[in-house]
């Protein structure tokens, strides 16, 4: 079922998926309300100056608040009419996980409570909220599909998104508020955060300076660019989900319900070798990398690989970048940015 608005609430929009989903919801007339705490995780700086971007267009209101402040967010709702929000404000990261887990309690846990919250109380026609590949886990069957059990997640950060999903599975049956989780699947490119590996191996090459590969470079992605999962989330935007009515307890599919709930995957469909991501970036950059190779890091998986096939059939898209293309985007804007 097809969803007209002319408004959405954006979590997380000085982030980096935040910021170019706001900015491509704005460039298409859309108004934008959005909602970030621009903590210190990493550079704010970074964070502001994709807010003064953001702010240049008319249509588009800012507020500063923590998603585990259960009032400011509640102003915000009744203060202004909501009709679709993407929720993309979270703590993220595996590896930080391990050392404070108490962020991803106030954040994830917490922050998704206040928005479903909000969401029930405020007649909102649609929550669109970001999961992640990470909620795979332990599952080695591959291409990962929304279709699998997820039920063994081995990282904190992954845990508390699975915990998002049944969060909003419950609201929706509760509450016929109709849910739509992504699970993103390692987004990379312009304006990107600094603690994911591209903006890392870019920076230390660029340097002189050792880049550390896991696993000995025996891993592989699905690296997703940021512009293929913008388009895909405003096509789900606009996709309410329905119940499925050939659901049954006895077989229960994880990906669909009875309730008014879907699970998509948004992933390149196409895994890269390690080493091979590291060999574009210095193509990209004319210049080789320093590689100081290490065992796999506590939380991490080996691969990844997404099943986009309900993501082609229900919204008619499929991300289809590759990882040269978005590589050599990502350094001009890294370079541009850091006036290199």
């Amino acid at each position: 079922m097809k969803l007209d608005f002319d408004s959405a609430l954006i979590t997380g929009t000085a982030g980096f998926i935040g910021f170019h989903l706001s900015k491509r919801l704005l460039e298409d007339g859309y108004r934008v309300l959005g909602v970030d705490n621009l903590n210190d995780y990493y550079d704010p700086q970074l964070k502001q100056a994709r807010l003064e971007i953001l702010k240049s267009f008319t249509g588009f209101s800012f507020f500063r608040t923590d998603l585990a402040d259960s009032d400011g967010l509640e102003r915000i709702f009744k203060d202004e009419p909501v009709e679709v929000v993407v929720n993309l404000a979270a703590q993220a990261g595996v590896r930080y996980s391990l050392t404070n887990p108490q962020a991803y309690v106030e954040s994830n846990l917490v922050g998704f409570v206040n928005i479903l919250e909000c969401c029930r109380h405020h007649a909102v026609k649609h929550l669109v909220f970001a999961s992640s590949s990470s909620v795979y886990g332990a599952n080695t069957n591959m291409p990962f599909s929304v279709h699998d059990n997820v039920d063994h997640p081995v990282s904190l950060y992954a845990a508390s998104k699975k915990s998002n999903e049944l969060m909003a599975h419950t609201y929706s049956h509760l509450f016929d508020l109709p849910c739509t989780g992504l699970r993103f699947f390692t987004v990379y490119g312009p304006w990107g955060r600094p603690d994911m590996a591209l903006f890392l191996f870019t920076k230390a090459t660029l340097e002189g300076k050792p880049i550390d590969v896991f696993n000995h470079g025996k891993m592989k992605r699905d690296f997703t660019y940021i512009d293929d999962i913008v388009e895909g989330v405003v096509r789900v935007m606009k996709n309410l989900p329905e119940s499925n009515p050939e659901w049954s307890g006895d077989a229960p599919d994880p990906g669909t319900s009875y309730a008014r709930y879907k699970i998509y995957n948004i992933g390149n469909n196409n895994p890269v070798e390690l080493m091979d991501f590291i060999e574009a970036i210095e193509n990209a950059l004319g210049k080789k990398a320093i590689k100081n190779f290490m065992d796999l890091q506590p939380g991490d998986v080996p691969a990844t690989y997404a099943d986009v096939g309900d993501l082609i059939r229900d919204v008619g898209f499929k991300p289809a970048t590759s990882i040269e293309e978005g590589i050599v985007r990502f350094v001009e804007w890294y370079k541009k940015y850091y006036r290199m």
